[in-house]
């Protein structure tokens, strides 16, 4: 069974609703999860052991893209993570809104791709998560599919 891991940071919540429709779904395509919020990991070797890595973060400010606060040490030492060569995913909630909708999910997956990830997709869910569930089943289905 492949092995999933999916980090998130939450503020209000939105994200980590997110982050349980995605695991769901990756479970339903057959995957081994590891579900945890960004205050639960080290950056050293975190994408170890896993064949797809999906990270959420919302993104707050209207003036510069924010990333979720507890999200900045991870961001800030991605070097670490050890990324390469992995196929990671990135989704993240905002506000259509904002000049800067969901930018993190933008600064995130650049970074990733910089580092040398596979990044498969990405999702930027407007608002509430809840009243996008079927958009976000579908998409981690299809990273799922892309994964594997």
């Amino acid at each position: 069974m492949s092995k999933a891991l999916i980090v998130y940071g939450s503020t209000t919540g939105n994200t980590e609703y997110a982050a349980g429709v995605v695991e769901r779904a990756l479970k339903e395509a057959g995957f081994s999860i590891d579900n945890l919020p960004v205050t639960e990991v080290r950056a050293p070797g975190l994408c170890d052991g896993y064949e797809l890595a999906v990270f959420g973060c919302s993104t707050w400010g209207d003036d510069s893209i924010e990333l979720q606060d507890d999200f900045i040490p991870l961001f800030d030492s991605f070097e670490q993570i050890k990324a390469e060569g992995k196929k990671v995913a990135v989704f993240g909630c905002g506000m259509s809104g904002y000049t800067y909708f969901c930018g993190a999910v933008d600064a995130i997956s650049q970074k990733l791709s910089d580092l040398g990830a596979n990044v498969l997709d990405t999702l930027k869910i407007d608002g509430d998560p809840q009243s996008s569930e079927a958009e976000i089943e579908s998409w981690a289905g299809q990273v799922a599919a892309k994964a594997s």
